[in-house]
């Protein structure tokens, strides 16, 4: 059966950490949507690793690597990938698959997702999503609207020919005639036809199949439920299912395969780009968090914008996925707040609401119902078991169990793959 694990906030909860410590004991680690747009770093023996489409399992020699027909997959990002790790000596021969139906993302998505955001903003930044610019909303939207091209395609290269023309064709009628080589990118993708082959399965099959053979399947969440296409907060979202129905979708196997969903939240909350987010901080205490967190996107280097956590949030996400564990991460971060606080409630025309409202205007005038408590101002990193952390610490993760219902397996108090608490 299978496992999965999913951000709970806006991403960037640190869910690559986690898929690698599990996928020590998993057959197979597979992504199920998304693209470069999102990124993983690991830390190992103090060493960083960053990852954007290869899952995070690959770290683990013994298991297998799928991306799935769900993502969007920009070729040289691969192929760039895959040279990294060569260079880190990590074997990925016959152990790093891609779906022949997930699609590809082309440079002139890339240029249309930056002529997007740039229509969008108009000189005014809080009108644009803040995309990654990595082209996946536009993919995705060539997806939609049967215009896309598939990893399948490049084996048939007339056709995949007349395709990618039409689709450049579109695009300039859409956004008239930027600058872009149709001859250079055809011949480029000629090359990584072959050079693609070893890579490319029947994913749906083989999946599928894993689970006939009683494999023990992980499957690795990219962005997070609050930035879900259809649950997040609209339109500063993702383009993709991010929740745990992308799963399904993402990957052709049905809904009873999974038995577990992993949440992982982070001990506060940040998110990167435009859009709303009730429990933000600014200034000084912001800055603070920010510094002794790292928080600057792994894909696009953004300063991330930091706030208390959003019990509202993960009572929210915690129906969408109905988490059965949840992994709390960067605890450590918070060991130098003399005061910390968890929102508990909004309210709208002062009554308390039952759940994340829809409408971005409610949420733009709710009011945020904080509990506060005491920080532990003690360094974490030396504690190996929960009976280790001050009382202080105890007292946070029980009341986030209490407010969420759901129960905190791991906590994570420090960047290192050992740096990480299971709960008893």
């Amino acid at each position: 059966m299978a496992s999965i694990i999913i951000g709970s906030q806006w991403g960037d909860e640190g869910k690559g950490k986690l898929v690698d410590i599990l996928s020590q004991d998993y057959d197979i680690v597979a992504r199920c949507q998304g693209g470069a747009n999102a990124g993983h770093t690991i830390v190992v023996d103090g060493k960083k690793i960053a990852l954007h489409l290869i899952p995070s399992g690959i770290l683990n020699e013994r298991a297998t690597c799928v991306l799935g027909n769900g993502l969007v997959i920009h070729l040289p990002t691969f192929f760039k990938e895959v040279e990294g790790l060569k260079q880190k000596g990590i074997k990925y021969e016959n152990r790093l698959f891609v779906s022949d139906r997930a699609h590809l993302v082309f440079d002139v998505h890339q240029i249309c997702d930056q002529l997007k955001e740039a229509e969008l903003s108009n000189g005014a930044s809080n009108d644009s999503i803040g995309t990654t610019k990595k082209g996946i909303g536009p993919a995705y939207s060539s997806k939609a609207s049967r215009g896309g091209l598939r990893v399948c395609d490049l084996f048939h290269f007339d056709i995949f020919k007349k395709n990618l023309t039409r689709l450049v064709e579109n695009k300039r009628k859409r956004f008239g005639n930027f600058e872009y080589n149709i001859e250079e990118e055809l011949k480029r993708y000629e090359g990584y036809a072959e050079q693609i082959r070893p890579f490319v399965i029947d994913s749906v099959y083989f999946m599928n199949q894993a689970f006939k053979d009683g494999k023990k399947v992980l499957i690795e969440g990219a962005q997070s439920t609050m930035l879900d296409l259809d649950f997040g907060t609209y339109p500063y979202v993702t383009s993709s299912a991010s929740s745990v129905g992308g799963a399904c979708t993402g990957l052709g196997i049905a809904p009873n395969k999974i038995v577990n969903q992993i949440g992982v939240v982070k001990a506060y909350t940040t998110r990167v780009g435009a859009g709303p987010f009730p429990t933000e901080l600014h200034g000084d205490e912001a800055e603070a968090l920010r510094k002794e967190g790292g928080e600057y996107g792994t894909t696009t280097g953004r300063p991330r914008r930091i706030g208390w956590l959003d019990v509202v949030v993960l009572r929210y996400t915690g129906l969408i996925n109905d988490f059965t564990e949840l992994n709390l991460t960067k605890l450590d971060v918070l060991s130098n707040t003399p005061e910390i606080k968890i929102g508990v409630d909004y309210k709208y025309n002062g009554e308390v609401l039952k759940s994340f409202p829809a409408s971005l205007e409610v949420l733009a005038q709710c009011e945020v119902v904080y509990e506060t408590f005491k920080g532990w101002n003690t360094n974490l990193a030396n504690c190996k078991s929960f009976d280790e952390l001050p009382v202080e610490a105890k007292v946070y993760i029980n009341r986030i169990e209490e407010l969420t219902g759901r129960r905190v397996k791991w906590i994570g108090v420090g960047q290192d793959r050992s740096s990480m608490i299971i709960k008893p």
